[in-house]
């Protein structure tokens, strides 16, 4: 199995769109939704992620990230209703701004926290219908390694883990020892993350594939593509290309696309975008 990672501002609905035929010819068969905060009285629905519904054509799994059960609670009920069958928390963020609230990795500080979200995503959802991604830990690469064992008490349909601590953000080795370790003692699937090759053909896998998608031959007419849905979605040429240049930046530093990105990243205007693809 192989999930497309939720890249904050990069995997959302319209990449997806855009990019159906990539994601099919890699293997991908669901995706997770970049996090939807699961706050009181806000409905998921209304997120332009999940606003239309569950789609059959890649399998759409919403991502959330708070710690309130009661809010929690709600959202899944109202996805349920829309259609999808699966949900996420996300206990990995690693931003400092989100952990040190007590959300994303900062949700691994408080383990009461952890068992209450998972007890109402396991209870709304089902057995074998809700699960967790996170990181090793937050500064230490045991911290993950301490709560598996309230992990296990839980039917959780996997445990993704990013092989990295929230305080390495995405930079450094992954710790593979620890990881292992885990693994060891996990009773519960578990899911690789963090620099994994796509091709490889199984875990959660974003940031290699996203690069690899500069290569390929049909590049412009994606990205095209990608520009007119954003346009239909936002409003001017500024929030298409913050959007447009989220997804390029993860080009810069091959070959092909190195020169070309210093002209993109100076881009005022959609016109001038088109013409530095091309």
């Amino acid at each position: 199995m192989m999930i497309l990672a939720p890249l904050r501002g990069v995997t959302i609905r319209a990449f997806r769109e855009a990019f159906a035929l990539p994601i099919k010819e890699a293997g991908f068969t669901e995706a997770f939704t970049p996090f939807i905060p699961a706050i009181p009285g806000l409905d998921p629905l209304k997120d332009r992620e999940l606003a239309q519904g569950a789609s059959s054509d890649l399998k759409v799994t919403p991502q959330f990230i708070g710690k309130d059960p009661t809010s929690l609670r709600e959202c899944l009920k109202k996805i349920k209703d829309a259609g999808y069958d699966t949900a996420d928390l996300n206990c990995g963020c690693p931003f400092p701004m989100v952990r040190n609230k007590g959300r994303g990795s900062g949700i691994l500080r408080t383990p009461d926290v952890l068992r209450k979200m998972m007890e109402v995503g396991c209870d709304e959802m089902g057995d074998e219908k809700f699960s967790i991604k996170t990181r090793l830990g937050v500064e230490r690469t045991d911290e993950l390694e301490k709560l598996i064992p309230l992990i296990n008490e839980f039917p959780l349909r996997f445990l993704t883990v990013h092989s990295r601590t929230a305080k390495q953000m995405y930079e450094g080795e992954c710790h593979h020892e620890a990881l292992n370790r885990i693994k060891a003692i996990c009773r519960v699937p578990l899911l690789e993350n963090g620099d994994l090759d796509y091709r490889r053909g199984e875990g959660m896998v974003g940031r290699s594939f996203i690069r690899a998608l500069g290569e390929r031959h049909d590049i412009e007419e994606l990205l095209k593509k990608y520009i007119e849905i954003s346009e239909a979605e936002l409003y001017g040429d500024r929030p298409v290309l913050g959007r447009l240049k989220e997804l390029l930046a993860y080009f810069k530093d091959s070959p092909t696309w190195s020169r070309r990105w210093q002209v993109i990243k100076l881009c005022r205007s959609v016109e001038e975008l088109y013409a530095g693809i091309t």
